[in-house]
């Protein structure tokens, strides 16, 4: 494998594996602190992660990085954070919408339920989350991405290879545990 492509597979691996963790704690908080409801593993595996936080993230940092980079301006007013935040208000709801149906079909539900949102659509998707995905999206990609890009960046290539490597067989045998045993 080109170790251009290995060193950036490393790379987004560990962004995937942060905030899949990241949003398992965000998920957790809510439960616990927030609504008050106990806790509860809010992934779908059994280590501390959740993975729709991590494919959203990678999702986001390919699909509006280079969006992010531009400079769009509606006369003389900056507006590419208005776009960024619109196109991470669509991506996120269409994959959580995407992900309900894939949790329905492996699991015969999904891990959350909307219907006491307005404007809601079968309880999978509504508008208050939606919203609250763009925001905590705009902290992401503008807040943490760069930190954790310089974080990486700072790791030399053999440093950067083992914790992503560790990481993953960590994943595997957790995805092993969860469905095998």
């Amino acid at each position: 494998m080109n170790l251009n492509i290995r060193k950036k597979f490393a790379e987004y691996y560990l962004y995937f594996m942060m905030y899949s963790i990241l949003g398992w704690i965000y998920e957790v908080f809510l439960e616990v602190v927030v609504y008050r409801w106990g806790f509860s593993n809010r992934g779908v595996l059994f280590g501390p992660y959740c993975i729709i936080y991590g494919t959203g993230a990678l999702i986001l940092i390919l699909c509006l990085s280079g969006l992010q980079k531009k400079r769009i301006y509606l006369g003389k007013v900056l507006i590419t954070p208005v776009l960024v935040f619109i196109g991470i208000v669509v991506i996120t709801t269409v994959l959580e919408l995407i992900a309900s149906y894939i949790m329905e079909f492996t699991q015969g539900e999904w891990l959350w339920d909307y219907t006491r949102f307005s404007f809601n659509f079968e309880g999978r998707i509504a508008l208050n989350p939606s919203i609250r995905f763009g925001i905590g999206g705009m902290v992401f990609l503008y807040l943490l991405q760069p930190l954790f890009r310089k974080l990486t960046g700072k790791m030399s290539d053999k440093m950067l290879y083992t914790v992503s490597l560790i990481l993953l067989i960590l994943f595997i045998a957790d995805i092993i545990y969860t469905y095998c045993f």
